[in-house]
């Protein structure tokens, strides 16, 4: 299972949400770049890097610190906030991003994502889904939608998908465990895609079960922040 650390970035500071709520911000760390190294040098491979602002508002903003990112760390980074057009998905796996998540656009805009895993192969793309009681949620986890996780993830994978990567909300920031049950059922419907679990990791255990149930890939966040979850314990797992 991959372990993929997070960095959540606001006016270019690395902060963390609670329950997706930007009203319950704290801000971490004020120079993600750093943080990103502290990763590197804990020998993990993996870095989920979102744009907060640029989710918020439609298209990326924080280029500056992307492209600092990818310069001075060798991390394997999926990104995704706010990414809408071919030329940001141009500009991004040219600066070396190695996958795009993309989110509202997939829900909004259906056939221009379609297009994306066609054009630049879905290889290149994960399929971001915040949820809220199975519920799609947009914009950053401000806007709500009548479409499930299931139907969503049901639609892409028919053109190719290969990532999914659900965030349940209700969980995300509480350091009360992941929702397990969100991501069987994800497991079980579609055997075939490669689920990364985000939301709520407080523990080593939790990243045992979620290892145990065969998850891609699971993103840890806050538990590291607030210093539930050491570096050195990630890289054993």
């Amino acid at each position: 299972m991959r372990i993929i650390p997070a960095i959540d970035i606001i006016g270019g500071k690395c902060v963390r949400l609670t329950q997706g709520d930007y009203g319950k911000m704290k801000v971490y760390r004020e120079n993600p770049v750093e943080v990103a190294k502290e990763f590197e040098d804990a020998d993990l491979e993996y870095l989920h890097l979102v744009d907060l602002d640029g989710a918020k508002k439609g298209k990326v903003v924080n280029w500056r610190i992307i492209e600092s990112i990818q310069e001075q760390t060798a991390l394997k980074v999926d990104f995704g906030g706010g990414v809408k057009t071919e030329e940001e998905v141009e500009d991004l796996l040219e600066m070396g991003i190695e996958q795009i998540n993309i989110g509202s656009l997939a829900v909004k805009q259906p056939d221009v994502f379609r297009g994306f895993i066609k054009k630049y192969g879905s290889e290149n793309f994960i399929l971001s889904a915040d949820v809220r009681n199975d519920q799609i949620q947009l914009a950053g986890w401000t806007e709500a939608s009548d479409i499930t996780i299931y139907d969503l993830a049901a639609q892409f994978e028919k053109d190719g998908l290969e990532y999914l990567t659900c965030t349940d909300i209700t969980t995300d920031g509480m350091l009360q465990g992941p929702n397990f049950g969100l991501y069987k059922k994800l497991k079980k419907r579609f055997p075939e895609l490669k689920i990364v679990a985000s939301g709520g990791i407080s523990s080593v255990s939790d990243l045992e079960e979620l290892n145990y149930i065969k998850i891609h890939g699971a993103i840890v966040g806050k538990a590291i922040y607030e210093g539930r979850i050491k570096l050195s314990e990630l890289k054993k797992i």
